[in-house]
């Protein structure tokens, strides 16, 4: 009993802690109905609903897929890892940091290899979770922290984007600028490519028969499912049908997908709602947080994200302050920094220490040392657009 305790706690670090400070929390603030005016279920729907559909086309290989049909037209090891690269900046936009580096990282690490170009793998991963973290800071749907600050802030998806355009901008510079410092050496991946496609169809259609044999079926049904979504993030489809909708559209197409979904990561949303929501009614704490906040947004969003996180670091500024615009950079910004500071950073850290030879000293020093980077020029350009 207490190894699978232990497992649990090292496995969801982050979601044990939430649940612990809402257990304490509960000490000062006793249960009652009140509470469920806490939770957000707005959010607690719609990130169900988003994991739900990209983990559906996950399973269907499109993203993979779409990758393998692009790397046939490169042929040099720098246009290969500004794919790499790019790809998961601009897909993270839509299917989330975390999703991009899951799809993208081990193929990766696969045709880099098979191109005898392993010398580089650490680079290139480490650029591609700075590019996964912060070409998702563009949209609502690229991280939890950004759908739920866009739901709570009654921002529209205009202003949201505008807020946030301009640190995108410098993102794609930089990670441009990084690029070009990999050299030019041609590579072959015509072999790779293909013996990544066979990978990945052999994992996927051990698990979905009926995916196998209709493809475009699932994927026009996920698309459909897909839009829905964008539906309801615009406000235009109550979530609760958006909700009843995802939950028919699976268990018509395939169940299997939703146990696919990060539920660790709602328990986690869940337990924050109560712990801050406790808080809150607490007048001396709502009040000292609130005045450490104010004006210092960002840099308290930054702070807090380099030690529990950026999602948690998002859920429990935001109790405490109405500038959502500044905590919006803030925290977006503090996926920068530390392993933990995003923990879509641990997936890539993880995939890559799994690999063959792999050098994880050298993989951290690289990483913190890229993310630094990234970070102080990105917070200067917060001082002079804020």
């Amino acid at each position: 009993m207490f190894t699978k305790v232990k497992e649990v706690f090292q496995k969801e670090t982050v979601c044990c802690i939430a649940f612990l400070l809402a257990v304490i929390s509960m000490c000062f603030v006793s249960p009652s109905k009140n509470y469920i005016s806490y939770i957000d279920f707005r959010v607690l729907a719609l990130l169900f609903c988003l994991m739900a559909v990209v983990r559906g086309f996950s399973s269907i290989g499109v993203f993979t897929r779409l990758g393998t049909m692009l790397l046939t037209h490169v042929h040099s090891l720098r246009m290969l890892s500004a794919l790499f690269i790019f790809l998961c900046f601009f897909f993270s936009m839509l299917i989330t940091n975390d999703v991009a580096l899951i799809t993208f990282v081990p193929f990766t690490i696969l045709v880099l290899s098979m191109a005898k170009q392993k010398k580089f793998l650490i680079p290139v991963i480490v650029l591609e979770t700075i590019a996964a973290n912060l070409g998702s800071m563009l949209t609502p749907l690229g991280n939890p922290q950004n759908l739920y600050l866009y739901t709570i802030s009654g921002l529209s998806i205009g202003a949201f984007v505008r807020i946030m355009l301009p640190y995108s901008f410098a993102s794609a510079i930089l990670l441009l600028i990084f690029i070009l410092f990999l050299p030019k050496d041609t590579v072959s991946t015509a072999t790779a490519a293909n013996t990544a496609t066979a990978s990945t169809t052999s994992n996927i259609t051990c698990e979905s028969v009926k995916a196998r044999k209709n493809p475009r079926i699932f994927f026009a049904a996920y698309l459909i499912l897909f839009l829905l979504c964008l539906l309801t993030v615009l406000h235009i489809l109550p979530y609760q049908i958006l909700f009843l909708l995802i939950l028919a559209g699976f268990l018509l197409l395939d169940y299997r997908v939703l146990k696919d979904v990060d539920y660790f990561l709602l328990l986690t949303f869940l337990c924050f709602f109560v712990f801050i929501g406790n808080m809150k009614q607490i007048p001396l704490v709502h009040e000292l947080i609130s005045k450490l906040l104010v004006h210092h947004e960002v840099l308290m969003g930054i702070g807090a994200s380099q030690i529990i996180s950026n999602v948690p670091a998002a859920i429990l500024l935001s109790g405490f302050t109405d500038n959502y615009s500044a905590l919006l950079i803030g925290v977006n910004l503090g996926g920068l920094g530390t392993l933990i500071a995003s923990l879509a950073s641990l997936i890539s850290f993880k995939f890559y220490a799994n690999s063959e030879g792999s050098d994880k000293r050298r993989f951290l020093f690289i990483f913190t040392l890229y993310n630094v980077i990234f970070l102080g020029a990105l917070f200067v350009l917060s001082l002079i657009l804020c």
